[in-house]
C-alpha cells in the first residue's frame, strides 16, 4: 500500500516546484511590465495633444501588459498540483483577468492590472510590508488621479481640470480628509472616489497595525531582556549567599591537623 502512495505524490511534488520555478522566473519581467503599463496610461492623459500614433502605441503595450499577465495566470493554472484549489484560492486573479473582457473599458484594464501586480509584489519575497505598502500608496494615488482626471477633465460643472487638481483631489481623498474644494461630479468618478476611499481607510489600517506591531514587539523584546537581567541578579545573589555561608562555616570550624595552643600553666605547688 505503501508504493502506490509514493507514485502518486512525486509527480505533485515535481508540479509545485516548477509553479514555484515559474513565478519565481516571472517575477521580475511582470513587475517591469507593471512599470510599462503605468507609463502607457499616463502619456495619453498627460499629453492629451500627442500623435495618435502615441495614443495607439499606448493602447497596444496596455493589452499587452494585460494579456501577459493573462497567461502567467493560465500558466500558473496548469502547473498548480490542484486547478479547482488553485481557482478557489486566487479568486481575485480570476476576476481580473476576465474584468477587461466584460467590457472594453480602459478603467477596468488599470483595476485589473492593479489587482495582479498587487498579487505578485505581495509574493515577492524580497518586498517588504512596508515597501509594499509604500508602493501601493503611491499607486493608488498615482491612477486614481490620472483616472479621475480623464473622466472629470471635459464634465461640465466638474472642478478637476489640471493634474495638481487631481492629484491634491487623490490625496485628500485617500486621507480621509476631504476638504471639498475639489470633488468629482459624474458617477464614474464618484465610484472612484469610493474606491479610492475604501482603499486609503484599508491602507492606513495596515499602517496602523505595522506601527502598533512594531511597538509591541520592542516593548516585549526590552520585558525579555529585563527579566533575563532579574533571573541573572537573581542568581548571583543568590550564588553569593551560598559563598558568605560557606565562608563563615569554614571560618568558625578549627583547622584540622593544627597545632593546640597551650594555656597559662598552672603555679607549681
Amino acid at each position: 500500500m505503501g508504493r502506490p502512495w509514493r507514485v502518486l505524490t512525486i509527480p505533485v511534488m515535481k508540479q509545485q516546484t516548477a509553479q514555484m520555478r515559474w513565478e519565481k522566473r516571472m517575477q521580475t519581467p511582470l513587475l517591469a511590465l507593471a512599470l510599462v503599463f503605468a507609463v502607457a496610461y499616463t502619456v495619453p492623459i498627460v499629453a492629451p495633444g500627442a500623435p495618435s500614433f502615441v495614443h495607439r502605441a499606448c493602447q497596444v503595450a496596455e493589452w499587452v501588459v494585460w494579456g501577459t499577465f493573462a497567461v502567467d495566470y493560465l500558466v500558473r493554472l496548469s502547473l498548480a498540483p490542484g486547478k479547482w484549489l488553485f481557482l478557489r484560492s486566487h479568486p481575485l486573479d480570476l476576476l481580473a483577468v476576465l474584468l477587461p473582457l466584460v467590457q472594453p473599458l480602459r478603467l477596468l484594464r488599470v483595476v485589473s492590472t492593479l489587482l495582479l501586480v498587487g498579487r505578485r509584489a505581495r509574493m515577492a519575497p524580497q518586498i517588504t510590508l512596508t515597501t509594499y505598502v509604500g508602493g501601493a500608496v503611491v499607486g493608488l494615488m498615482m491612477f486614481g488621479s490620472l483616472a479621475v482626471l480623464q473622466v472629470e477633465r471635459d464634465a461640465p460643472g466638474g472642478n478637476i481640470k489640471t493634474l495638481g487638481d487631481a492629484v491634491w483631489w487623490s490625496f485628500t481623498t485617500m486621507t480621509t480628509v476631504g476638504y471639498g474644494d475639489h470633488s468629482p461630479t459624474t458617477g464614474l468618478g464618484r465610484l472612484l472616489a469610493v474606491g479610492l476611499m475604501i482603499s486609503g481607510i484599508a491602507l492606513l489600517g495596515v499602517v496602523t497595525a505595522n506601527i502598533a506591531a512594531w511597538f509591541i514587539s520592542r516593548f516585549e523584546r526590552d520585558d525579555a531582556e529585563e527579566r533575563r537581567q532579574t533571573a541573572l541578579l537573581e542568581a548571583l545573589t543568590a550564588e553569593v549567599r551560598g559563598l558568605r555561608a560557606e565562608v563563615a562555616r569554614l571560618s568558625g570550624t578549627p583547622l584540622s591537623g593544627a597545632p593546640e595552643v597551650p594555656g597559662p600553666s598552672s603555679p607549681r605547688s
